[in-house]
């Protein structure tokens, strides 16, 4: 059974779950702050596991549940080992 199985009907309608995973990539006109309250509060609603990527400080930030954030700083790639078993997300893209 999934998860959205196991909601009734009208939590179905009303409260969608939050998926397991978020990724966000900063633009240069996003608010660090903003950003990181924005991730924060995905994982206070259930998020497992939540990238903040800042291109310009060439920095990610790994929000997890119940774990404290996790800064890295120019790493090559990411893996989503626990919550996207076998997912690698190269950086070298992004870096340019």
């Amino acid at each position: 059974m999934n998860r959205i199985d196991a909601l009734t009907p009208e939590e179905q309608e009303k409260f969608p779950p939050a998926p397991d995973f978020v990724l966000e990539l900063m633009s240069p006109s996003d608010s660090l702050r903003e950003t990181q309250t924005k991730m924060q509060e995905y994982i206070d609603n259930g998020v497992k596991l939540g990238w903040l990527i800042n291109p310009k400080m060439r920095q990610v930030e790994i929000y997890c549940i119940g774990k404290p954030i996790e800064t890295l700083v120019s790493p090559q790639e990411l893996s989503g080992d626990g919550i996207l078993p076998g997912f690698i997300l190269n950086l070298q893209i992004i870096w340019g």
